[in-house]
């Protein structure tokens, strides 16, 4: 399929979109293992938050002190009983990864500067409605659920849909493309059989006036 027969006549990938990295494997299910299991682990926590009443802070410092108090304590019988020490991996962030999300943070962090900057001064108003708008549906959206669910719920979504166009990516711009076609045409309908008649009707009221 060709660019003009996607979405936006775009002509990268939406691999190549979301950056092409690391990042985009997870959202695309190119490591599934590490996906589902963010998604599971993701799912344990939200369950935890909304049978327990935990706060994220209260949960995670309980958690920590249990694990210290536990390593703590079996690192110290294992010396005086001459046993071997808690089995600990080696845990740390490669450079190639932390590169990615920081460049990946990055770029998304002076997008958003770039826009707050355009809005400030007044640049450009298609896009501050734009930017009223989304605040204005989030704030709708918060007004029924709460952090922690909203939350879960965009991860799930960020890590499905995207996976699932990129599947069906070409069904899906020929439905949408179609639907679009379609509302054109009603809209040039519309537009010459009556708004047109109501601009010439007002047109020929003016002139009488």
């Amino acid at each position: 399929m060709d660019s003009s027969q996607r979405l936006f006549n775009r002509e990268r990938t939406l691999h190549q979109i979301l950056g092409g990295g690391q990042v985009a494997d997870l959202i695309l299910w190119r490591r599934k293992n590490q996906t589902v299991m963010i998604l599971l682990v993701t799912l344990a926590v939200f369950v935890v938050f909304e049978r327990s009443g935990y706060t994220l802070l209260s949960l995670v410092s309980n958690v920590l002190l249990l694990l210290v108090v536990i390593l703590f304590l079996w690192a110290k019988s294992a010396a005086i009983l001459n046993r071997p020490a808690p089995p600990l991996p080696q845990l740390h962030l490669s450079d190639e990864m932390t590169n990615e999300i920081a460049a990946f943070i990055q770029t998304r962090v002076n997008n958003l500067f770039s826009v707050s900057h355009d809005i400030a001064l007044g640049k450009d108003s298609r896009l501050f409605l734009k930017v009223a708008a989304y605040l204005w549906l989030i704030s709708v959206v918060g007004g029924f659920t709460d952090f922690l669910t909203l939350a879960y719920t965009s991860l799930f979504i960020l890590l499905t849909l995207p996976a699932l166009y990129e599947r069906y990516e070409d069904y899906i711009d020929r439905f949408v493309l179609k639907c679009y076609n379609k509302l054109c045409q009603l809209y040039r309908k519309i537009n010459e059989e009556y708004i047109s008649r109501v601009q010439y009707w007002i047109l020929e009221k003016q002139k009488l006036s």
